[in-house]
């Protein structure tokens, strides 16, 4: 079922158009969030160029996101980071057939604008790429194109959907090839989850409604998710993924999905990996499968893992957290 919650009554986002004879509404709130929701247990992977989307596909990918650069990437060669050429979106898009997503900077409007108008099927407002703005987000009830954002915990995530967000990706920390992060995080929306959920089994409006003053939200969305006992619209992880098991483990902690890329493609076995990863991602609750995922693999050619505790620039961080 999909969850909407608190949706905005009149969100410009949604346009009226007629074909032939038959008005049909685009942009409502059920087909952006239904969007997301036709991904679960899926595998969703950053690409740069026509040779890793083909890779992606090929491995049964559900979807691709179109970089400038892998996270990786991003994080050697410093500097500014954009969204990416509208020109290799194009040229993706017309070599593959799974849905095309592509980033825009947090914060910044017309990349986003842009992006909707370019045709991808969905817009990650993402702290890989530098912010355009330090205290702001993207109003997402204004736009068609589903969104999806980033959080590290329960309030961020309730933030990002209440501004209009489809689907959130559990923050890990991007082109490091260590899961610590993402694992972290999801444990942590979780345990979240779980306290909230008591509160409402216990029938204490007045605590649900302080548990919601204090994550920063409105009451809508905490009383939803504490009904629910999960996040109202679907969760993906992100950030540090690099092995099959990788991806089980963060499947059986909670997640709806995964988002892998430098894991892969900073591999030395790339069309392997991406199919052992969509393996291990479809069968995560079965160990025998995810064995035989792990089996294609070689740990000599997975990308070598960096100590996140010791980084200088941590993207999850970036971007405003309110």
């Amino acid at each position: 079922m999909i969850s909407l919650v608190s949706t905005e009554l009149q969100p410009k986002g949604v346009k009226l158009e007629r074909m032939e004879t038959v008005p049909v509404r685009k942009g409502t709130t059920l087909v952006k969030r239904g969007f997301a929701h036709m991904q679960k247990h899926g595998v969703i992977m950053d690409v740069t160029n026509v040779e890793q989307a083909q890779i992606a596909e090929d491995a049964g990918a559900v979807a691709v996101m179109v970089l400038d650069k892998l996270p990786y990437d991003v994080r050697k060669a410093g500097g500014v980071a954009r969204t990416a050429s509208i020109r290799v979106i194009e040229q993706i898009r017309d070599h593959i057939t799974i849905p095309i997503m592509a980033k825009c900077r947090i914060g910044h409007l017309y990349e986003a604008k842009v992006l909707e108008v370019s045709g991808v099927d969905m817009i990650d407002e993402s702290e890989v790429l530098t912010p355009a703005d330090e205290e702001h987000h993207i109003w997402k009830w204004d736009f068609t194109t589903p969104f999806v954002n980033g959080a590290k915990n329960l309030g961020e995530a309730l933030r990002r959907m209440e501004e209009g967000a489809s689907m959130i990706r559990t923050k890990g920390e991007p082109g490091t090839g260590n899961v610590a992060e993402a694992v972290k995080h999801i444990r942590l929306v979780n345990d979240e989850i779980r306290k909230i959920k008591s509160i409402h089994e216990s029938g204490d409006i007045q605590e649900l409604v302080k548990a919601a003053r204090e994550l920063k939200v409105s009451f809508a969305y905490v009383e939803e998710t504490a009904r629910l006992g999960r996040l109202p619209i679907v969760n993906f992880a992100a950030g540090g993924i690099a092995t099959p098991a990788d991806a089980a483990f963060l499947m059986n902690l909670g997640c709806d999905g995964v988002f892998v890329g430098s894991g892969i493609f900073k591999a030395e076995d790339p069309a392997e990996r991406a199919r052992a990863v969509v393996i291990a991602t479809t069968y995560h609750d079965d160990p025998k499968q995810v064995m035989e995922a792990q089996k294609m693999v070689d740990e000599k050619k997975s990308m070598l893992g960096m100590d996140t505790t010791k980084l200088d620039l941590r993207m999850q961080e970036r971007g405003s957290e309110v």
